[in-house]
């Protein structure tokens, strides 16, 4: 019966052989049809019956393929378009579907791309001041040498997305979830981040000097070398989160951890044993 599955799809895949987002749908239609055939005969059903059930119960199989492949097709069909070195200023991109793109020395001061999917573009040496990235898909995207005053993103898609060397005064992060990004050699002592969840985020020689985390999600978190004074993690939840200390030949460092706040929060026992063990004041934290 599975034979006769197999082939079910297959008639319905025909058309669209080769392209790679309906081959891996098609894989998993599969193994979810084979799951149901095999509840349906636990039950008692017959193979007739049970293969009809479960037919039934993936609906319009056909118009879901065509709707996958028309989308594959359109991002395959898309034409390279220069975006670098020219003025953009206030520029209209919401919506727009542009993969591994290239805003580089442009001026995007005032732009919209609010619900874009920029995977894998670049932006570096731009000015981006007061542009609008809410709810776009930034992931594998590198922002480099930037002015990102005042820029916001609002439930936006930060996956594998870096920001390096770039300025983040009054930019605003509100509830985003950012997944293995990395913040290097970045000014954020005016960043807001509210409602946030921090996983595999790499902090690295990021000056962080008075910045609110309170109430906000650190899992598998580093905060390399990064500059650290009067930082808030009030009411904060923190799992398995390192903090390496800038090379100093003074007590400066340490004397920087004193200065953190992390009354209210919460922290498993590796995290609490190692700051710590470095006589920061966790008296008001409760361990997990």
């Amino acid at each position: 019966m599975n034979e006769k599955l197999t082939n079910y799809l297959d008639s319905i895949f025909a058309p669209y052989d080769g392209v790679k987002s309906v081959e891996e749908l098609k894989a998993d239609l599969l193994s979810d049809l084979q799951e149901r055939f095999n509840e349906l005969k636990a039950e008692g059903k017959d193979d007739e019956k049970a293969f009809e059930m479960t037919i039934d119960s993936i609906g319009d199989i056909e118009q879901t393929v065509k709707e996958v492949a028309n989308i594959s097709h359109s991002l395959e069909r898309q034409v390279p378009i220069n975006l670098s070195a020219i003025d953009l200023k206030e520029g209209d991109f919401a919506g727009v579907i542009l993969h591994k793109g290239k805003f580089e020395a442009s001026d995007l001061c005032g732009s919209d791309f609010s619900g874009a999917d920029l995977t894998g573009s670049l932006f570096t040496v731009s000015d981006l001041r007061e542009t609008n990235f809410d709810r776009a898909n930034l992931t594998d995207c590198i922002f480099s040498t930037l002015d990102l005053t005042d820029v916001t993103f609002n439930k936006t898609i930060l996956v594998r997305t870096e920001f390096n060397i770039s300025e983040l005064n009054g930019a605003k992060f509100t509830d985003v979830k950012l997944v293995d990004a990395k913040l290097i050699m970045t000014d954020l002592r005016k960043t807001i981040f509210e409602n946030c969840i921090f996983n595999g985020v790499d902090f690295k020689y990021a000056d962080l000097r008075g910045v609110w985390f309170d109430g906000q999600t650190f899992v598998g978190v580093k905060f390399e070398k990064c500059t650290l004074n009067d930082v808030s993690f009030k009411g904060a939840t923190l799992k398995n989160v390192s903090f390496v200390l800038p090379f100093s030949f003074t007590n400066k460092s340490y004397l920087a951890m004193k200065t953190i706040c992390f009354d209210g929060a919460m922290m498993d026992k590796l995290t609490y044993a190692a700051l710590k063990g470095i006589y920061v004041d966790l008296s008001k934290v409760t361990v997990i």
